[in-house]
């Protein structure tokens, strides 16, 4: 059982990946939270900060793995708010 989970927990994150006009990969967080079961984005982005500051500590560019980035979203009354978002790399 925990080996299927595994499974869909890695074929959603694949599913979620992106590729920029570089050909460079990445995720962006606010589709990977509610696959990783995080219910608000508050808790989400603190695990965020706390992964940067692993990067950090572990010597890499932070800026090259968390890049913030702002998308627009849909309302109810059909206008549209800008939110905040990171593009993620696999490290990240």
């Amino acid at each position: 059982m925990l080996s299927n989970l595994k499974k869909s927990h890695h074929k959603t994150f694949e599913d979620l990946k992106q590729v920029n006009q570089g050909n460079m990969e990445f995720w962006l967080a606010r589709d990977l939270q509610p696959a990783l079961d995080y219910a608000s984005w508050r808790a989400f982005e603190r695990v965020l900060k706390k992964a940067a500051k692993a990067c950090e500590n572990s010597g890499q560019t932070v800026a090259d793995h968390f890049v913030e980035v702002n998308k627009m979203v849909g309302l109810g009354s059909g206008s549209e708010r800008e939110i905040q978002d990171y593009a993620l790399s696999r490290y990240a």
